[in-house]
């Protein structure tokens, strides 16, 4: 099941304030969705994140297939309870796993064939087996098999792609058979904003619960992505979930919204948490940097997170230095929190009816720095 309510809509541009209920709860939108790939947000407990104020966090199907077995998990009471997690999940189609990681991957009518990049074993993904997978699973919101369309590349492969992406839309709408769970279709096209259009209205003839923009941030220029979200945000049907998938930076998140998009996942906070980059509403940090040697401040003064109520920047770059597993935890709780009161106080501005002024403060508050 899935409901979605759009709340507010900001007068001076597409940014838009929705809800989105699951059989897991109610997720206010835009919304940022911590990645748990193996179902685990890397360092941080399902509690931790319950406070943080995560709704909603995302599961890798590829690395669940691989490692430990869908059918394991629905034996053990399907993800949600399997990782402990009362909120919703989203799974992804294992699509881009299977392009980006697969020793060795063959693209077919049929499905893709890979090399799993654990132990090499042989696999047969096609979209019926994905959504079998996501079935297992049991995840609030399931996504369609799509071709992980490269960039750079050319219209002809980009096309070629993309009518691929929905001949398995088609299939996966057919053999998916679980009420309980949305799915949505992944518009794909490249940097091509016709190619992209054609999908999207093909996508809506099929008919999903929400549909998302897939194959960008994989190579194309800030300017390109934002191009493909002017031509098509305002095209995608209004009355249903908008998902920008693997997106991004904090900016790519403010004009990702500014556009119009309610969804939004990405490893950068997490991962770049782990490389002891840390965010602020100033810009990024690198905690490793001598300067921070002796500075009692915390990462960010005023954030009301755990790590900057309590520790120092001097500390946590002692933690990471030594590579204390303690720098990790305090590092990921940093930059989520920043994530998700980020994503916050723009569902603020957008009810307000201010999201542009708001904008000019959050780059404002950049160029301060500098």
């Amino acid at each position: 099941m899935l409901e979605f309510q759009l709340i507010a809509q900001d007068p001076s541009c597409r940014a838009r304030r929705g809800r989105m209920v699951t059989g897991h709860g109610t997720i206010e939108t835009p919304v940022f969705m911590p990645v748990g790939t193996q179902g685990s947000v890397k360092s941080l407990t399902p509690d931790e994140l319950e406070t943080l104020g995560a709704a909603i966090i995302l599961g890798n199907t590829y690395h669940l297939y691989l490692r430990p077995g869908s059918e394991r998990i629905a034996r053990l009471g399907g993800l949600h309870k399997f990782m402990h997690w009362p909120g919703s999940i989203l799974t992804d189609s294992g699509g881009f796993q299977v392009f980006s990681l697969a020793r060795i991957n063959k693209i077919e009518e049929e499905g893709v064939s890979f090399q799993s990049h654990i132990d090499g074993s042989r696999h047969l993904i096609r979209p019926e087996t994905s959504m079998e997978i996501q079935m297992h699973l049991g995840s609030d919101i399931a996504m369609c098999f799509d071709e992980c369309t490269p960039n750079p590349v050319s219209h002809e492969y980009a096309s070629e792609s993309m009518e691929r992406t929905v001949r398995w839309a088609k299939r996966c709408k057919a053999s998916h058979s679980r009420p309980d769970q949305a799915l949505f279709g992944i518009v794909q096209g490249s940097v091509y904003p016709d190619l992209r259009e054609s999908c999207l209205h093909r996508l809506m003839e099929i008919g999903f619960d929400g549909y998302a923009l897939g194959s960008l941030s994989v190579g194309e220029t800030k300017e390109e992505m934002l191009a493909v979200l002017e031509a098509i945000t305002p095209q995608l049907p209004a009355s249903h979930p908008r998902y920008l998938m693997g997106v991004g930076t904090p900016e790519d998140l403010v004009e990702g919204v500014r556009s119009g998009v309610d969804m939004f996942d990405c490893v950068m906070p997490t991962r770049n948490a782990r490389n002891g980059m840390l965010f602020t509403t100033t810009g990024a940090v690198q905690i490793k940097n001598s300067c921070h040697a002796d500075d009692e401040d915390p990462i960010e003064p005023g954030c009301g997170c755990y790590t900057c109520s309590r520790f120092s920047r001097a500390y946590l770059r002692h933690l990471f230095l030594s590579h204390e597993l303690l720098a990790y935890r305090l590092n990921t709780l940093h930059n989520l929190h920043y994530y998700l009161s980020l994503m916050s106080s723009m569902r603020q501005a957008i009810e307000e009816s201010r999201f542009e002024e708001w904008r000019r403060s959050f780059y404002a508050a950049r160029d301060s720095k500098n």
